[in-house]
């Protein structure tokens, strides 16, 4: 009796393989099979909101071999991933399955594990279920909704805007909160405030004496507030009236206070983390995680180190907490003077406070805790080491005891001043000997220590001064600060953030400039027309309600078609009623040459003012741009030179320069042009650099026009040794390395670029010309490397000699080392099947360089055209 079971990877698919032995033969489908037709019209509202699903082309052949291979088997597990897109991926191939004759009639059954171990997949195997048809129907609503607003929002947005623009039912809110912190940003005004402080010190005739800080509370009677000193007069006319008196202790409060640990990670918390400890980007600490997910070869075997990734639970399972219990207790509590300390009595319990969180699953975890980091280091990556580390140690300190600090507050007058001064000591540290949580924008000073102060006793006045502040503005998002956003606003689902995040910088509307996101202009236009025209599309509590809905389906507590019925009547009339609205978005003002309204509007050169009553009046203005501002706006002296360095306005945009720009001689009576001496070309020219557009011109420091200047300069060795140089031409930045240049993406900074992103261009594919190709990996055959290039044919994978496009629809990005040995594979049985009359060649018997040896008769089925 023979199992076919069915995963998503095809690394998953090898692990599992080897755990279940000859009688199951494992295959992947390469995560989704089928998916809505990319055309309008593939939901249809009219009928019950009934899908048009058809093949996806890169998978055809997958699909095949499942067929082929379930018409042998007696019996077909779903093995896909634990959650709605692996219960979805789930139904479609049982649909697929069911609607072939051959296999129609075969039994199925859905199997899911959390973690791919030895133990965890037999138990499944042994306990199957049917596809849940709520989870089914909460990915097929979610799917529908996503594609009735980009065929219907995005071409609007092309007429009425830009052609190629897109909106999004999730990633359009996530734009509106990046462009509204930069709005915020814009209008902050900045206001001067200042603290006072008292510095004293104790002595001890037994320790040498500690200074300590104090700070103003209360001054006159009343309570010192942010604003109570706005200029450095008020705050100089205190000082002064404190001076001469002395100071005494007339208070002391102490206290003891617990930190408790974070919970182990969710899809959320993992991504933050990803972004602030080890510097990952989102999408890249979710590649990372499938990895270690699905099975890393720990010498002993191929093993996932962690379980599922995608998940907003932070509990644990029983077993999980036991063992971990068990390590604490071994490893933290074994001397006589820490036993029972670091474990705490009872198991740490947490809850999700996250918006429609959902406890199905169990949090990101290590699949055992004995497994500790440095056991398995040879045998990770150091990127998959970093992160491994990163979830070990966060499990188990989550089951650890708080840590413990002592705290002390003391309260000293100073004439008609009280001044307050405060410490902490960490006296047990807890979970924190192993992991602490990282924060965005830090405002704590961290701990301070305080000598032992009494009630009653003066201390001496060292010196009383004030500080001045400048209140700041909002800062803009980061990765993680963005994630956190959209989970506490409840748009999305954890395992959507890192696309959302990746699609809004793909489509240009934001760019991550010194590790923040600023929306582009257009961004800002989308955006503006989305909150003008369609609000109730990028409403945050909208967006929140209707993501509850779908969580409420997958419950099986909510039917789909209602709530598609709901979404559907309302934003049918919206997108109806976009026809008539004139391009771009109104703004305050009236045209100045005749009155009618101006609308922002895009064009090829950027976003420009224009009056709507074109074509009869033509007053138009670049966006942004101040009639009245200087042709040169002085930015500071560059530190070699001490030359004066500027922002300048040019008639192709802005650019930085080093020094003055030389007057032009005067012009000699009758001289011609070309027989002038000492024109103004013949002096030597300052040095200048492009602005980058993307940047905003308000934010412009010193710091940033000297290192424009300072381009091209080398950022590192190329693995062949020879270096890489970042620069700025006539085409914009740009990488080179051995004569070969490679333009930036919009989405990446000039100011930030590291030499692996600039490994990463260099060996892209080039569009439209030949390239060297970027290295996928080795062939398992023979070790040689299989390269991603683009040719006159275009993009394509070689293996030594051996050419394989790839398909017009698939996006050369996307080709990863196991879908180009799939192509490689393809090309290969085409060829051979060519040569042997129609014979289908096992992509896994193939030889290399050989002749090909049959594996069927003259029935087989047809080879896939290439």
């Amino acid at each position: 009796m023979t199992t076919l079971l069915i995963v998503e990877s095809p690394s998953k698919a090898k692990t599992l393989s080897k755990y279940l032995g000859p009688e199951y033969q494992v295959l992947a489908s390469y995560g989704h099979v089928r998916d809505l037709r990319r055309k309008d019209g593939a939901v249809d509202p009219e009928h019950g909101f009934a899908m048009a699903y058809e093949l996806i082309d890169r998978n055809k052949r997958h699909v095949d071999a499942i067929l082929k291979a379930g018409e042998a088997a007696d019996t077909v597990l779903l093995a896909t991933d634990p959650d709605r897109e692996g219960e979805a991926i789930a139904w479609h191939l049982s649909e697929i399955l069911h609607g072939n004759k051959a296999t129609a009639d075969k039994p199925m059954k859905r199997v899911v594990f959390h973690e791919v171990t030895q133990s965890a997949v037999k138990h499944a195997v042994e306990n199957p279920r049917e596809v849940l048809a709520p989870l089914v129907n909460a990915q097929q609503a979610r799917r529908a909704l996503d594609h009735l607003v980009g065929f219907n929002l995005s071409p609007v947005l092309w007429r009425k805007i830009k052609p190629g623009l897109s909106a999004g039912r999730v990633q359009s809110p996530a734009l509106r909160l990046i462009v509204e912190r930069e709005e915020e940003i814009e209008r902050f005004q900045s206001r001067e405030y200042w603290s006072l402080h008292l510095d004293s010190h104790k002595a001890d005739s037994q320790k040498a004496a500690q200074n300590f800080s104090a700070k103003l509370t209360r001054w006159q009677g009343a309570k010192v507030e942010q604003f109570s000193f706005t200029d450095e007069a008020g705050q100089a006319a205190v000082v002064a009236a404190l001076q001469g008196h002395d100071a005494k202790v007339i208070a002391v409060e102490k206290a003891s206070k617990t930190r408790r640990a974070a919970p182990p990670f969710t899809t959320s918390t993992l991504q933050q983390e990803g972004v602030r400890k080890l510097g990952m980007t989102t999408e890249r600490t979710m590649r990372t995680a499938q990895g270690l997910y699905e099975g890393v070869d720990v010498g002993e075997g191929t093993v996932g180190l962690i379980s599922y990734m995608r998940t907003d639970s932070v509990s644990l399972a029983r077993e999980a907490v036991a063992e971990i219990r068990a390590y604490i207790e071994r490893e933290f509590d074994h001397t006589p003077h820490d036993k029972g300390r670091y474990l705490p009595d009872a198991p740490n319990a947490y809850r999700n406070a996250a918006a429609n969180a959902q406890e199905a699953h169990e949090a990101i975890r290590p699949t055992s805790i004995r497994r500790t980091p440095d056991s398995v280091r040879q045998y990770l990556t150091p990127e998959q080491f970093r992160l491994y580390e990163m979830i070990w140690k966060r499990t188990l300190a989550s089951q650890m005891s708080p840590a413990q600090y002592d705290t002390v507050a003391a309260d000293i007058a100073v004439g008609e001043g009280v001044f307050r001064a405060t410490g902490q000591t960490l006296v047990f540290p807890g979970f924190m000997a192993v992991y602490l949580e990282d924060e965005d924008d830090k405002t704590d000073e961290g701990d301070a220590r305080l000598p032992t102060l009494v009630e009653g006793e003066s201390l001496p006045v060292d010196r009383l001064y004030g500080e001045q502040h400048f209140t700041q503005p909002p800062p803009r998002y980061t990765e993680a600060s963005l994630v956190k956003a959209l989970e506490e606003f409840g748009i999305g689902r954890p395992s959507t953030y890192a696309s959302i995040v990746k699609t809004l910088q793909d489509r240009e509307y934001v760019v991550l400039e010194k590790k923040r996101f600023t929306p582009t202009g257009i961004g800002q236009l989308v955006c503006g027309f989305l909150v003008h025209y369609a609000r109730q599309y990028v409403d945050y509590d909208f967006t929140a309600k209707l993501e509850a809905e779908l969580d409420g389906i997958s419950k099986g507590e909510v039917d789909w078609i209602p709530v598609m019925e709901q979404f559907w009547s309302t934003f049918k009339s919206t997108v109806d009623g976009l026809g008539e609205v004139l391009p771009g978005i109104p703004l305050p003002d009236p045209c100045p040459k005749c009155g009618k309204a101006v609308h922002l509007r895009a064009s090829s050169r950027g976003l420009f003012c224009g009056c709507t009553g074109y074509p009869e009046c033509d007053y138009t203005k670049p966006w942004g741009r101040d009639e009245n501002e200087p042709a040169n706006r002085p930015l500071g002296e560059e530190p070699d030179s001490g030359l004066q360095v500027y922002l300048c306005k040019g008639p192709y945009g802005h650019y930085v320069q080093l020094g003055e720009t030389p007057p032009a001689p005067p012009k000699e009576p009758g001289a011609k042009p070309k027989a002038e001496k000492g024109n103004r070309a013949d002096l030597p020219k300052p040095k200048r650099a492009s602005w980058p557009k993307e940047k905003p011109l308000e934010d412009a420091t010193l710091d940033d026009a000297v290192y424009l200047l300072s381009l091209p300069r080398v950022i590192g060795v190329h693995p062949d040794g020879k270096p890489v140089e970042l620069g700025s031409g006539k085409f914009g930045p740009y990488v080179k390395h051995n004569g070969i240049f490679k333009s930036l993406a919009k989405t990446d900074s000039i100011f930030e670029l590291e030499l692996g992103r600039a490994l990463e261009l260099l060996s892209a594919p080039k569009a439209g010309g030949g390239s060297s190709g970027k290295v996928l990996g080795e062939h398992p055959k023979d070790g040689k490397p299989i390269t991603l290039g683009s040719g006159k044919f275009g993009p394509y994978v070689k293996w030594g000699e051996l050419y394989a496009s790839i398909p017009k629809d698939e996006d050369p990005e996307t080709i990863d080392l196991d879908a180009a040995i799939d192509l490689i594979a393809a090309k290969v049985a085409k060829q051979l099947g060519d040569k042997t009359g129609g014979v289908v060649v096992d992509p896994a018997k193939m030889p290399i360089g050989g002749k090909a040896r049959r594996t069927g008769g003259g029935g087989g089925r047809p080879a896939e055209p290439d």
